[in-house]
């Protein structure tokens, strides 16, 4: 009791004394101890970092594909499943499909009728050399032969996109992965019947995975493309590829977007990540929340300024909260190799406004 009076006496002593926040507090070793305050270095804990933010891993649009229904029909066989890796070309599952035969059988037909007309117009080209038919019955098959051709070209591209071996009949239609990487989502179950375009396999490419985040403005606005970016508490990292233009109305955050290829192989997409993001040159320093004080409107923080045999001497330091998430705030105000409270700011700021002299 007769400690804490004396406490009680000093500050209030040392209130008298603080009318300016600038002027520095010398607190006794046995004061340190009975306040509780620990200091930190500033920039110790990752210079130049923003902090953590929220992130979710992606597949670059890019390097994803689907395996669809080209026509309707029924799932015959599938041969692979979720999580699967493919190669380019692999078959991956079969489809039986009426309308695929009758692609088949229109393709053979036109190819059939084209083929004659060719004939015919070859018969009549040749007539009409040797004076024995009228110029208009040539201009009449060579226009009729030039439609067939048409036709037939036409019902070929059709087979082509339903993915139909064109010049046969019957079998099971084949489908193939478009793309070398790992099956993402099945969409269909054995001996389902489908629809054309719906979806038979999700198949994807994982590296480099997207990370996109969601950063608050006043500290997206400082961000540069390029930066470089790192899963927290990992050693997966990449860089900045684009910042978002438009505030999303109900967070009032950006969306940023980065891309990762170091480590992606331990990621998956869909994962929800910690982030941290280097931040600009000058941007600020990163501190823990604890040690922010508030006052008179202000936001002060106590920085370490002399440490004797008598103690250590504390300033109140006015400065601007950039962004702020979880217990860690990002400011401007600051050097790296600062000493601050990190903790016991409480009686700090008790000591700084006289609360307790009386």
């Amino acid at each position: 009791m007769h400690f804490l009076t004396r406490l009680t006496v000093t500050a209030a002593l040392l209130a008298g004394n603080l009318a300016c926040a600038a002027e520095p507090m010398l607190l006794q070793p046995a004061q340190i101890k009975a306040l509780g305050i620990e200091t930190a270095v500033v920039g110790e804990g990752g210079p130049g970092k923003t902090g953590t933010l929220p992130g979710r891993v992606l597949v670059p649009n890019e390097q994803m594909r689907v395996v669809a229904a080209p026509v309707g029909g029924m799932v015959e066989m599938l041969a692979v499943a979720p999580g699967s890796t493919v190669k380019r070309g692999q078959v991956v599952a079969h489809l039986a499909s009426p309308q695929a035969l009758e692609l088949q059988r229109d393709a053979l037909q036109s190819g059939s009728q084209a083929a004659l007309l060719q004939q015919s117009l070859k018969r009549d080209e040749q007539l009409f050399a040797e004076g024995l038919i009228a110029e208009s019955r040539l201009q009449a098959t060579r226009a009729t032969a030039a439609q067939a051709a048409a036709q037939a070209s036409q019902q070929r591209q059709s087979l082509g996109l339903a993915g139909v071996a064109p010049g046969k009949l019957g079998g099971p239609l084949a489908l193939t992965a478009a793309i070398d990487g790992v099956v993402l989502e099945q969409g269909v179950q054995l001996g389902q019947r489908v629809e054309t375009s719906a979806l038979i396999y999700r198949i994807a490419k994982l590296s480099p995975l997207w990370l996109e985040i969601q950063a608050p403005l006043a500290l997206a606005a400082g961000l540069k493309e390029g930066g470089s970016v790192k899963i927290a508490n990992s050693e997966v990292s990449g860089k900045l590829i684009a910042i978002g233009r438009a505030v999303d109305p109900a967070s009032q955050t950006v969306l940023l977007r980065a891309a990762v290829s170091q480590g992606a192989a331990t990621l998956y997409p869909g994962q929800v990540v910690e982030v941290e993001i280097a931040a600009s040159p000058g941007q600020g320093q990163r501190l823990p929340a604890s040690a922010l004080a508030r006052n008179a409107g202000k936001t002060l923080v106590f920085v370490q300024t002399a440490t004797s045999d008598k103690g250590l001497s504390f300033t109140a330091r006015p400065l601007r909260v950039i962004s702020q998430g979880g217990d860690s705030v990002l400011v401007d105000g600051l050097q790296a190799g600062e000493r601050v409270a990190v903790k016991g700011v409480s009686g700090l700021k008790a000591l700084l406004t006289g609360v307790g002299s009386e």
